[in-house]
């Protein structure tokens, strides 16, 4: 079996301590195929978009602000609105197509929240970009991939589709190739690290690993994709104290190595 997976994203959170700039060209350094950033990655630096083109790496996902999904009517949600529009323009300017986002805090109902989810579908598909909206285990509400699925459905919006990560899929009941009934067609983004054999230390969990220091199978989880014919990049999201503390070259190595080594476990190559 061969993959057509596009190639290998590192998440900033992965080396939140470092500085974007460190954090760019600890991806690139380290064997990442490009990288994926946070709205905070453009509040902390006014230049992101400078540093993200000066560094010749693809923007493999923007991540805008959560919170919009469980937003009531008023100047918040409004605002955060306003903030996704600007997340939809850094997008654009970086020639990526895809915008993901958390499910977010908020006390909206679940109407409202389909509500918010179609009006955000029609403002990325203004920019021609689509939405990867991404399910967490440890969610009071959107706590599970079927009940993200079917939010998704009732808001109908073709630009909105799955983010599947590997981590909260395994925590959330859905191990290595729990997610068959999923159509190739719904997912839109992957994002990656393994879990650890231990009790979750979040919310938000940030006990995340490389592939093979955990307990994800991943050959099982990288040949379904491969079988869904999923193109995209995935996304190593491994977000650590202990990742902070070292230098960011060496996570960004040490996680691109481990993947691709499950990978040639899973494909051969």
């Amino acid at each position: 079996m061969n993959h057509t997976f596009r190639g290998l994203a590192l998440h900033t959170w992965t080396v939140d301590s470092t500085p974007l700039d460190g954090a760019l060209a600890a991806a690139k350094a380290g064997g990442f195929d490009a990288v994926e950033l946070r709205r905070v990655d453009f509040v902390r630096n006014s230049n992101a978009l400078d540093l993200v083109k000066k560094s010749g790496l693809p923007a493999a996902c923007v991540g805008v602000e959560p919170g919009w999904i469980f937003s009531s009517k008023g100047d918040e949600q409004e605002r955060l609105f306003g903030v996704f529009r600007e997340s939809c323009q850094a997008a654009v300017a970086l020639d990526c197509p895809t915008l993901m986002s958390a499910i977010g805090p908020g006390t909206a109902s679940l109407d409202e929240s389909v509500a918010n989810i179609r009006r955000a579908g029609k403002i990325a598909a203004e920019f021609k970009l689509r939405l990867a909206l991404e399910y967490q285990f440890q969610h009071p509400v959107v706590k599970s991939l079927d009940i993200l699925r079917d939010i998704i459905a009732k808001a109908g919006e073709k630009s909105v589709g799955l983010l599947l990560d590997a981590y909260h899929l395994q925590r959330g009941g859905r191990p290595g190739a729990g997610f068959s009934d999923v159509p190739e067609a719904e997912i839109f983004y992957v994002q990656y690290s393994d879990v650890p054999d231990a009790p979750p230390n979040g919310p938000p969990p940030v006990d995340r690993l490389p592939p093979g220091k955990g307990v994800v199978h991943w050959t099982d989880l990288f040949q379904l994709l491969a079988a869904k014919n999923y193109g995209g990049y995935i996304s190593y999201e491994a977000p650590n104290p202990v990742h902070w503390e070292r230098s960011a070259a060496d996570v960004a190595s040490e996680g691109a190595q481990a993947t691709r080594r499950a990978l040639t476990q899973a494909f051969g190559r």
